[in-house]
């Protein structure tokens, strides 16, 4: 296949790399090595050196160990952007374990699948969360929770105190003891990078059904230094990186934790993002590299105390999760004097495949091109190629291709193709290269620069013994892109108003899943085989708008 992309590749980028076979945390261990005193981590006014990093990283990886818990298990972590969120994910990876991340938002219905499905053994989390935990802890294989809480890493912090509900006692231990109990000397694993899996990471999927993409050391090595040699002009040891996206989620664990690590760059973090908060951490901690999501530049750019912060030190943004519109991209360039380009990926991915240029040429509207080693194509519904402009699915290969689904052979066969990843979204590619995404996989809902699936909210408005039909569609928000309207059709004699169902799917999903709007209905749109057609009721929204 012809790269015509290639062309417009700055002189600085290489078409192809010699991505090193070696365990992710690596990226750490010659960091610390190279710049020992440079600082890695700042947290509310505490900061941690690469030295300190690694030397935490090194007693979490032999306390586990000594657990025990062996290679190739499975750890989970469920924390928000803090120094433990990175000292349990390397230090999972320095002993040889597999990691699965977990959103704190999640309800215990949510943290059960995924804790079930993967069979982690121990689970890393905040003693604010433990309660969900211990719901469910007895439907899962978890034998170790190891609690910690947000105070200890502030500077006016004191060590965990330990209490009736938090005592070592049942599989429960403490953050500062284990990390107490482990030898501080690098841990001596054996990793084959391109086989074993370092992370599982949830995907939901156009169906809805939590699949664990299964993501080796090569993948997420390989897709870290894609992103950083796309960034040609970052410094090994001088940037700052703004850690607003939470490393929960693959696009933040990629550009933020582990491209910050490769580059000996200092993370900033935010463990929940508030315009205010970020725009006053800009103006004095001077970061140089922001990725982000629309809603989040959106956000900052409205705030109307923006005019009095000092946002000039913004060298780069890659925004991803959702469309970049236009106007917010001139805008945020205009405020900050750097650049703000639109980029694609997806967990399966690692999660980025294709990203506009930097500092060479861009096109509006378009996701840009492949990075080095990745290849894309858009093709019919036979998987043939189709013309240049003509609308089909993006297809894509490279490095970053994730292993498969875990434990789900079927699913993996139907998306992974003779090395080729079938994306779902539905896109075109110009002649000069550069790709677009006109459609996003059939029913799912992104906002805020989360994916939100129709069926899983749908199943929860089934539970409830008022609703006969129900229907969820996403429609057009100005702040979040698209934001969630549930359709319903309570059964005979029965009165709900939008207040109780609200509640009731408050305690069954994540807050970022809940519907904003309600609308009940006599009836819902079918196809002549009875299929509730959500199309319909997309378009009426959008005719109502």
């Amino acid at each position: 296949m012809e790269k015509t992309w290639l062309a417009h590749y700055p002189e600085e980028v290489p078409s192809s790399f010699a991505y090193p076979k070696e365990n992710l945390a690596s990226f750490l261990v010659h960091s610390a090595q190279r710049f020992p005193d440079n600082p890695a981590i700042w947290f509310f006014g505490h900061t941690m050196s690469y030295r300190e990093l690694l030397d935490a990283c090194c007693r979490f990886a032999n306390a586990v160990r000594a657990l025990p818990l062996v290679k190739g298990e499975r750890l989970a972590i469920m924390l928000p952007n803090c120094p433990q969120a990175v000292i349990a994910y390397y230090g999972a990876l320095l002993a040889g374990l597999v990691v699965v991340q977990n959103n704190p938002m999640y309800t215990e219905r949510e943290l059960k699948h995924q804790l079930q499905d993967c069979g982690a053994k121990a689970l890393v989390t905040l003693d604010e969360l433990c309660p969900k935990v211990e719901h469910i802890r007895h439907e899962t294989d978890l034998q170790h929770v190891i609690v910690t809480s947000m105070r200890d890493y502030l500077p006016s912090g004191t060590p965990l105190a330990q209490s009736p509900s938090l005592t070592e006692q049942n599989g429960v231990i403490l953050w500062q003891i284990l990390l107490r109990q482990g030898a501080s000397e690098l841990p001596r694993i054996e990793i084959d990078a391109a086989e074993d899996i370092a992370l599982i990471q949830y995907t939901g999927g156009t169906t809805g059904v939590a699949k664990g993409a299964m993501l080796t050391h090569l993948n997420l090595v390989a897709n870290t230094i894609q992103s950083a040699l796309w960034s040609y002009k970052l410094r090994d040891g001088q940037e700052r990186y703004l850690g607003a996206l939470p490393f929960f989620h693959v696009f933040g664990m990629t550009v933020l934790m582990n491209q910050a690590m490769y580059k000996a760059g200092m993370l900033i973090l935010v463990p929940r993002f508030q315009a205010k908060d970020v725009l006053r951490f800009i103006h004095e901690f001077k970061p140089t590299v922001f990725p982000g999501t629309p809603t989040m530049y959106i956000a900052l750019m409205n705030h109307p105390d923006v005019g009095q912060y000092d946002l000039s030190s913004i060298e780069i943004c890659v925004s991803g999760a959702a469309p970049l519109p236009l106007e917010v991209q001139a805008q945020f360039e205009r405020l900050t004097g750097g650049k703000l380009v639109e980029g694609y990926g997806l967990t399966e991915a690692s999660p980025i495949t294709h990203a506009n240029n930097f500092w060479g040429e861009r096109k509006n509207g378009s996701i840009g091109i492949p990075f080095p080693d990745t290849e894309a194509r858009i093709v019919d519904e036979n998987g043939n190629d189709v013309a240049a402009g003509e609308i089909g699915e993006l297809v894509v290969r490279g490095p970053q291709v994730m292993k498969g689904y875990w434990n789900k052979p079927a699913e993996t066969a139907s998306v992974l193709r003779d090395g080729w990843l079938f994306t779902g979204d539905i896109g075109k590619m110009d002649e000069n290269g550069f790709f677009y995404i006109v459609d996003r996989k059939k029913d799912v809902i992104i906002a805020g620069g989360y994916n939100i699936y129709p069926r899983e909210i749908e199943e929860i408005l089934y539970e409830h013994p008022a609703v006969a039909e129900a229907a969820v569609v996403g429609v057009t928000d100005s702040y979040r892109g698209q934001t969630v309207k549930a359709f319903i059709q309570l059964k005979p004699g029965q009165q709900v108003t939008a207040e109780e169902m609200d509640a009731w799917c408050r305690a069954n999903l994540a807050a970022y899943k809940v519907p904003r709007a309600y609308e009940f209905r006599e009836s819902l749109p079918k196809s002549a085989v009875g299929k509730i057609l959500r199309r319909e009721l997309t378009e009426e929204s959008k005719q109502n708008a």
